[in-house]
């Protein structure tokens, strides 16, 4: 059942209670996913666990796939060359990026040719000669607008200093994404939200930047009209970029746990960042999804019964570790209604093997 079937009279989806069944594998239930990349197809350049031949099982199926990621740190074609080499035959036009994103949104604000000052890598830079910009790279170069987007761990510190003082001259502020972390092959690594904190810090905190990437709608309306996609999924590791840009796009989602969001962040999650349907890997795309059920006062999926007993969730039963997942997340997430579970959960995650 799709997010649209879901809503209510006013347009608007209901809160959430439980994570979503679907009869058929979701490569089948919808046209085309739009897949998030670090940490949900590779990490640190590496390909995770299952992504590729589950990747590709899907295509086969008829699935199309396209790849839209907040990093704005390469080039699309960068992004397509990396994807084909783990093994994903993958075009430049099948990657959205949200260099892509905010260089449409500063070129509607900024004249022709304007000179933007640019804080970010090679993908940046790209994207903004596509909308006739031209990216420079001090202050003294009178900018009429500044941009930073993620560059990778070379990431100059004195790109920070320009921009800062550039904003603090008042010159427009944009930021491709503001996401504090990445997954990388090491761990999790300061994302180009961290940088934005440094510039923003930097003029006392006054100046906020239009933001473009996900969940800003920026974003969604780049992804939609460069992919075409009539009955998108929206694949992803984060809550707050995948999920609740999907959540305000009106689309159904899949939130995969091979990145930044563990099970514990899942149950906490405030309807905006709950996801449609939940599963350990890409793998979930080839697999029908399984009902949550109502089980008197609990709630049941795969052999495992979740409730909540004085505020502590508790979990009985066997099965797999997501089936375990999903049952906990309808009891925390009906508990919790239009808010955040506050629930003691690590008994119950450790039950599941989580």
């Amino acid at each position: 059942m799709t997010e649209q079937a879901r809503s209510r009279a006013d347009g608007t989806p209901p809160v959430r209670t439980a994570p979503v069944g679907c009869p058929s594998p979701l490569s089948r239930a919808y046209d085309t996913a739009l897949l998030d990349l670090d940490g949900v197809v590779y990490a640190g350049g590496r390909a995770v666990g299952h992504a590729v031949e589950s990747l590709l099982a899907a295509r086969d199926g008829g699935m199309r796939l396209a790849y839209v990621t907040n990093n704005a740190a390469r080039t699309p074609q960068a992004v397509a060359g990396h994807l084909t080499r783990l093994g994903i035959r993958a075009a430049p036009e099948e990657v959205v990026t949200s260099a892509q994103a905010v260089a449409r949104l500063i070129a509607g604000q900024v004249p022709a040719g304007a000179k933007v000052l640019c804080a970010g890598g090679e993908g940046l830079e790209v994207a903004l000669r596509e909308r006739g910009l031209c990216p420079v790279r001090s202050a003294d170069d009178d900018p009429q607008a500044v941009v930073q987007g993620y560059g990778g761990p070379g990431l100059p510190w004195g790109l920070l200093t320009e921009a800062a003082l550039a904003v603090n001259r008042g010159v427009p502020w944009f930021a491709s994404n503001t996401d504090l972390t990445i997954p990388s092959g090491r761990g999790i690594a300061p994302g180009n939200g961290a940088a934005v904190e440094v510039v923003r810090i930097a003029t006392g905190g006054r100046a906020v930047p239009q933001v473009a990437g996900k969940p800003q709608p920026p974003m969604h309306r780049e992804t939609v009209l460069r992919t075409g996609a009539r009955r998108p999924l929206v694949v992803g590791d984060r809550l707050d970029t995948d999920i609740e840009g999907a959540h305000a796009g009106g689309v159904d989602s899949l939130l995969v746990l091979t990145g930044v969001t563990d099970a514990a962040g899942l149950l906490a999650a405030p309807p905006e960042h709950r996801p449609t349907y939940v599963a350990a890997d890409l793998r979930g795309l080839l697999r029908p999804q399984p009902e949550v059920t109502v089980d008197g006062d609990g709630f049941g999926c795969g052999g495992w019964r979740a409730a909540v007993r004085d505020g502590e969730l508790r979990l009985t039963g066997a099965g797999g570790p997501v089936d375990g997942l999903r049952a906990l997340c309808a009891a925390a997430w009906t508990r919790a209604g239009g808010g955040r579970a506050e629930l003691s959960a690590e008994a119950a995650l450790a039950r599941a093997g989580l």
